[in-house]
């Protein structure tokens, strides 16, 4: 019998391409369980629920109480949990946090943001059983300034091959790929035996994720690679302002809303 990290390979070699996105409640995983192969809960929550101007500031707590409500709406698709800024700094704490996150919130595996420089620490986790997906480009928790997209240059190119190889033999899974440009993108993607998950990195990806808010037309984000399917914020408005005068009028609660 496949499990669910097993289909994604399959689909890599099928050329069926996966469907991930991300949710940091029950309610919004229950929605998007039976369309999506994988369900992320990324650290962008910072950005999304917290106003954060950084993932940075996002911590291990916010994290495991966010998957745990998460867990709850996902039956079908693979679970992923972000390992937020700080709780991998080094092989003994990544295991050790790893291990806790896996435990409380019986995810399916976890994500690591960076290259060659923590595939030690992917061959540690890999060795204790614990799934990762890697993630190169643009890695929001080392990004200071301005965001950039990677592989304009050939070193830059020469390095995020390099990285995708590096985690690839560490025992990765999949990579997520941010921001990579398309040519660069399409290399990795052909290089690798391991599906890769494009996020503003064109569809040469194996597959593609989103901020589910952001597809849902919830946040301000005027990112290039965002398209939005949605927009819930007028559908919110005109049903708090329905609300309100109902309120107003008298109308509600009525007979059929009172006990």
């Amino acid at each position: 019998m496949l499990t669910k990290i097993s289909r994604l390979a399959l689909k890599k070699k099928k050329n069926s391409k996966i469907v991930c996105l991300t949710a940091y409640s029950k309610n919004i995983a229950e929605q998007i369980d039976n369309y999506a192969d994988l369900v992320l809960v990324g650290d962008s929550l910072g950005s999304v629920l917290y106003n954060f101007d950084t993932t940075r500031k996002v911590n291990l707590s916010m994290m495991i109480e966010h998957s745990k409500s998460v867990r709850k709406g996902v039956k079908k698709s693979l679970l992923i949990v972000d390992m937020p800024f700080n709780s991998y700094k080094n092989k003994s704490q990544a295991l050790k946090n790893c291990k806790k996150v896996m435990k409380e919130t019986k995810c399916d595996g976890i994500k690591l943001e960076g290259g060659r420089k923590i595939t030690e620490i992917v061959k540690h986790l890999v060795k204790f059983k614990i799934p990762v997906i890697g993630h190169i480009g643009i890695t929001p928790q080392s990004v200071r300034g301005k965001f950039r997209y990677k592989g304009k240059t050939d070193i830059e190119k020469k390095n995020l091959l390099k990285d995708s190889k590096s985690l690839e033999e560490a025992g990765v899974f999949a990579i997520v790929l941010e921001c990579i440009e398309k040519k660069v993108s399409q290399e990795i993607t052909e290089s690798v035996n391991v599906p890769t998950i494009g996020i503003g990195s064109s569809n040469f990806c194996d597959g593609q994720i989103l901020v589910t808010d952001d597809l849902l037309g919830l946040t301000d984000n005027n990112i290039k690679f965002v398209k939005k399917y949605a927009n819930l914020k007028n559908n919110i408005r005109n049903a708090v302002k329905k609300f309100k005068l109902d309120v107003k009028s008298g109308s509600y609660p009525s007979a059929k809303y009172s006990y």
